[in-house]
């Protein structure tokens, strides 16, 4: 089984081949965001320590953890912020490494495919085989989230300015995935460089 870190930048279209490598590939695809959902929940690692950073004010009434209390809580402040990454963070790591182990046991798929915004910066790249960079050129990401997500030019640029930089990605990948012109196209080399593997 290869495992396979999927990054890059917001508006870059993961999400879109990532559903192609689904439906096309024998393989599991783990999303960082559903990780930390899941580490969230009642008797999961991080459940009482944020419950005791941010008090009971973050609970729905059966006692699950809302995420729109617990970003309105944290935001404005960077501190606590820190504190919940800190706490999050590392147990996704720890989740996403049982889940890797899980299915070596398994020996049921050829790829474990998994996608963050913050492989690089989480450490991940120790974890994976490979890394693979979605790239898209700024003007077509920033066109995407005007249209699909109907994020402002402010949004935009605020979320672009605290990611890595288009170096940083190409320094820390291995695969560089266009995803600037059409989406047959990017399959094309997702089909090419899986091909290699296969």
């Amino acid at each position: 089984m290869i495992v396979i870190g999927i990054t890059g930048g917001v508006g870059s279209g993961k999400s879109a081949l990532l559903a192609y490598i689904k439906e096309n590939y024998n393989c599991r695809i783990l999303l960082a965001d559903e990780a930390a959902h899941k580490v969230k929940e009642p008797g999961q690692p991080c459940y009482n320590k944020l419950i005791e950073l941010l008090s009971e004010d973050v609970l729905n009434e059966d006692g699950s953890i809302n995420k729109g209390h617990m970003a309105d809580k944290i935001f404005g402040s960077g501190e606590l912020l820190e504190q919940v990454n800190k706490i999050i963070h590392p147990a996704v790591k720890v989740y996403i490494q049982n889940e890797i182990a899980l299915e070596r046991a398994r020996n049921e798929i050829q790829f474990f495919f998994i996608e963050a915004a913050l492989l690089i910066e989480g450490g991940y790249l120790n974890i994976v085989d490979e890394m693979w960079y979605v790239y898209a050129r700024e003007e077509v990401r920033r066109q995407r989230l005007l249209s699909s997500r109907g994020y402002t030019e402010e949004k935009i640029q605020a979320i672009m300015d605290s990611q890595l930089t288009e170096e940083e990605f190409r320094q820390n990948c291995g695969v560089v995935i266009d995803n600037s012109g059409s989406f047959e196209e990017a399959c094309r080399q997702i089909d090419s460089k899986m091909g290699e593997y296969l």
